[in-house]
């Protein structure tokens, strides 16, 4: 029986995302949420692949995914949100395209080197943009619920 490609995908995702949350010391209890978010991005960045084709696309809406994710489970679980978001963000960190940027930069493939530097630099530019887009909109909402509550209470 063949393993599909995606689930071994997932299952190291949340075991990569799970590892980081116990190297940076997540409580016991918060470590399969954790691992959770990461595998989640990793889902919806695989799922975007049907719809298109940028990484640096699939990279932001990802990374905004798993931040709508992060964000209400820390309130939830009364946890500062970077308990969640860091662990999450692991798997998309971009080392296979710095790995090659480097390459091609010890190797004089100065020509390579901007190209897939610059590549790097946008992946890693989409997943920080993602999370602050998400924050933001979460921000707002929160905002304007409470604006809303208070109208209620006058």
């Amino acid at each position: 029986m063949m393993i599909p490609d995606c689930l071994i995908q997932l299952v190291a995702a949340f075991t990569g995302s799970l590892g980081f949350a116990v190297l940076f010391n997540v409580q016991s209890a918060r470590l399969f949420w954790a691992g959770l978010g990461g595998m989640i991005g990793w889902a919806v960045y695989l799922a975007l692949g049907a719809l298109y084709s940028s990484d640096v696309i699939r990279f932001f809406l990802a990374s905004a995914c798993f931040t709508l994710y992060a964000d209400p489970l820390a309130r939830l679980k009364k946890t500062p949100t970077t308990v969640f978001l860091v662990p999450a963000a692991i798997p998309m960190v971009p080392g296979a395209s710095l790995y090659r940027s480097m390459s091609f930069a010890v190797s004089g493939q100065w020509t390579s080197f901007a190209q897939q530097i610059l590549y790097t630099l946008l992946l890693a530019a989409a997943i920080a943009a993602g999370i602050v887009c998400a924050m933001t909109f979460l921000h707002i909402v929160r905002r304007i619920g409470r604006v809303f509550a208070a109208r209620k209470a006058q």
